[in-house]
């Protein structure tokens, strides 16, 4: 079954954000849209890049209201461990999440379980808690921060313009589409 327009379900976890720790459940994601982005392992290779990434675009996500949550099975220890030796991870101003538990990466469909680590997951949350966006990668696989940052300008677009939709490759200011019976057949 497609996570898809379905509600986030209950966690507890705890997160290293801005020197500190502090605690965090599904409903701190509700009220403001959030990009939750799972990640394999801390002290790793693609994941120092992704992580990076998204920390050089996290203002434009900001600007949109946005609250990107980093989430991998390691401890909050793990986190702060990490956030301290690594100057890529050392710019990250967003929370990151730790998931020791697995259930988070289990409610997520991440969780590879004989590893006990996540799949690279991305999923787009809109402010009722109901997921936009779900997108998984193999492990050796990594993503594009200016492409999600363009999904989530959609899904928000999308939101506040009922009955348009966004073609592919769409940027704000792009001409948008009405669905209709005259517009089958013709694009």
């Amino acid at each position: 079954m497609s996570l898809i327009n379905t509600e986030i379900k209950p966690f507890t976890a705890t997160v290293y954000h801005n020197g500190k720790f502090s605690d965090i459940t599904e409903a701190d994601l509700k009220g403001k849209w959030s990009i939750v982005f799972f990640y394999p392992a801390d002290f790793t290779f693609v994941c120092p890049t992704e992580l990076g990434d998204i920390a050089d675009v996290y203002p434009e996500f900001k600007k949109l209201g946005v609250e990107v949550y980093s989430v991998s099975t390691d401890t909050h220890f793990t986190h702060k461990a990490w956030h301290d030796a690594s100057d890529t991870i050392k710019k990250i101003q967003y929370p990151m999440v730790g998931d020791p538990t697995h259930i988070i990466s289990n409610n997520f469909d991440v969780l590879i379980e004989e590893a006990g680590l996540a799949l690279r997951g991305t999923f787009v949350i809109n402010p009722e808690g109901v997921i936009k966006v779900a997108e998984i990668h193999d492990l050796g696989i990594g993503r594009d921060a200016s492409e999600l940052l363009r999904k989530v300008q959609a899904a928000q677009y999308v939101a506040s313009h009922p009955g348009e939709v966004c073609p592919a490759k769409w940027t704000p200011g792009e001409a948008t589409l009405s669905p209709s019976l005259d517009l089958v057949g013709k694009i």
